[in-house]
């Protein structure tokens, strides 16, 4: 079963020109129905404080050009879509803060496609907005590096017919497996993903530190689960240097993303592992190593 409804948050960010095209992208190749999301920033609960005047000119002045921005954030979303040949779409603007608001609509949709928070303190959400909308809705979340630039692989024949190319992300995907249910899910939820990939790389770093998980040949029953989808993958194993005076781990984010790079993958795929229901320490070392550094989308399930 491929995605049949997939979610993208739109905003003013450079990078979502880049968002809507791989939703796009993703539509045609799975016949999905897309849903255009822009918010306002302005919590739901506003509405429900009583202390709030909601006579008030300046503050119905404020929810004006709040909403006009997301408005304008929508206005090339419909243009877009159709100029792909995606004909199956709407869009709507929300009075909400980005993460929730966000997790809210994503909560009937098989996808949320969102981007990465930027790197110099202007993110499109908040710092944790991918994490809140991973945590939140029970849905796949699909994080677009902030680096990326509306292209991709759909083409455009001379009669103007869009039609989708090779998978975009997806050609070469590397699912970072830890053996725990959170990389399990990750992996079912990418399923039709994997199986459009021309190469699947599964890596496995620092097996050793749990054997009862992996077992004796670490990954070999990930590859014949995969096998039965008709999903053939590889492994890479690795173990990162062992620190200090108790031989503790090293950095296995940094290790995982260089496996990405060296291979030349253009997705991963992402098990999130979250250590508290605190926004400061949502999500476990690895997953917040990934989400700041990241270079290639990254499909994470929690």
């Amino acid at each position: 079963m491929g995605y049949k409804t997939i979610l993208v948050h739109v905003d003013e960010a450079p990078h979502s020109a880049a968002r809507v095209l791989m939703a796009a992208d993703l539509a045609l190749q799975h016949g999905a129905h897309v849903i255009g999301v822009a918010l306002t920033g302005v919590s739901r609960f506003l509405y429900q404080n009583e202390v709030v005047d909601d006579e008030d000119p300046n503050l119905a002045q404020h929810l004006d050009v709040l909403r006009e921005r997301a408005r304008r954030a929508l206005a090339d979303f419909a243009p877009q879509l159709h100029a792909l040949g995606v004909h199956s779409f709407e869009q709507r603007v929300l009075d909400d803060e980005p993460g929730a608001g966000l997790a809210l609509v994503a909560r009937h949709a098989d996808l949320a496609v969102v981007g990465q928070a930027l790197p110099d303190g202007r993110p499109t959400g908040p710092a944790s907005f991918p994490a809140e909308v991973l945590t939140e809705s029970g849905c796949p979340v699909l994080v677009v590096p902030c680096t990326a630039r509306p292209r991709g692989s759909i083409s455009v024949t001379t009669a103007g017919v869009a039609s989708s190319g090779a998978p975009a992300p997806g050609r070469h995907v590397l699912i970072a497996w830890n053996a725990s249910k959170e990389a399990a899910r990750a992996v079912r939820e990418a399923l039709p993903l994997l199986a459009r990939a021309e190469k699947v790389t599964l890596a496995i770093i620092d097996a050793d530190l749990r054997p009862a998980a992996f077992g004796d040949t670490p990954g070999a029953d990930v590859l014949a689960w995969l096998a039965r989808h008709g999903i053939t993958a590889d492994t890479q194993v690795r173990q990162t240097a062992r620190q200090g005076l108790l031989k503790r781990p090293g950095y296995v984010g940094e290790a995982l993303l260089m496996l990405a790079g060296e291979g030349g993958c253009d997705l991963m795929v992402l098990g999130a592992y979250g250590h508290s229901r605190f926004r400061e320490t949502l999500l476990g070392g690895v997953t917040r190593t990934v989400l700041e550094t990241m270079t290639v989308p990254v499909l994470m399930a929690h």
